[in-house]
């Protein structure tokens, strides 16, 4: 019987599920979003958050307890110096699972997790960002000079209203 026996083992035994785990949540910190398949993320959800929690308190004993869980340097200095100060307001809930539909080959329920405030589209950050690339243009040709840039030493021309000739700033000597 399985009385109490909520975590899915993923068809792994303990060890490898722990280090698959492991890894999958020093890709997410230092990431920030990962590709996956809901199970996976769903489990990875347990695994990551408490671990989020422990870097809030930014001592000796919480750093060994990550890297004791996390096995990876730079994953625990990715955590205590960028994730754990803006989660710091946070109660909870780190982590968002995004589906993405499914895997073509064996129809596996796909999904993206991601850190929550660490999503800038969702944020409001990129929709700048998407606008500002949006308003280059895309071509690859060369584009002709302006005459101010191509000519910097010629004298600037000043036309009057329609009709009438242009005439040059300059004297003539």
């Amino acid at each position: 019987m399985r009385h109490q026996n909520k975590k899915n083992h993923l068809g792994r035994t303990s060890s490898h599920r722990k280090a698959m785990l492991a890894n999958m949540s020093n890709s997410l910190i230092i990431h920030k979003r990962i590709n996956t398949t809901l199970a996976k993320a769903k489990e990875l959800r347990t695994f990551v958050e408490p671990v989020i929690t422990i870097s809030k308190d930014d001592t000796t004993h919480a750093r060994r307890t990550a890297f004791a869980i996390l096995s990876d340097k730079e994953a625990v200095k990715e955590l205590f110096r960028v994730v754990a100060p803006k989660v710091a307001t946070r109660p909870g809930g780190y982590t968002r699972i995004l589906k993405t539909g499914s895997r073509p080959g064996d129809n596996s329920n796909m999904c993206f997790i991601e850190l929550v405030d660490f999503n800038e589209l969702m944020l409001g950050g990129g929709e700048a960002k998407a606008t500002e690339e949006k308003a280059k243009p895309t071509t690859r040709r060369s584009r002709k000079k302006k005459t101010e840039d191509v000519a910097p030493d010629a004298a600037p021309v000043e036309k009057k209203a329609k009709g009438k000739k242009a005439t040059e700033t300059e004297d003539n000597e």
